[in-house]
């Protein structure tokens, strides 16, 4: 009834870091992925908050109106 012990692994290069592997870097590289991923999210909703037109005003209100650029001028009720 044991927990642990020692397991027979092969001696195998993999470009993943073979069994078990726990890089150096490894909390600091998640954080840059997710930082890079934060960065590259912001930017695709500016660009598409920049160019969302609405040449028809929507019979309801829309939540993306709120950060729109052109939202007033397609939309005179707001």
């Amino acid at each position: 009834m044991g927990g642990g012990g020692w397991f027979h692994v092969p001696e195998v290069w993999s470009p993943a870091g073979g069994w078990w592997a726990t890089p150096k870097n490894w909390k600091v590289n998640t954080g840059l992925g997710f930082v890079a991923i934060g960065v590259a999210c912001f930017c695709t909703f500016t660009i598409s908050a920049s160019k969302e037109r609405r040449p028809i005003p929507p019979a309801w209100h829309i939540p993306s109106q709120r950060w729109a650029v052109h939202a007033k001028a397609d939309d005179p009720s707001l």
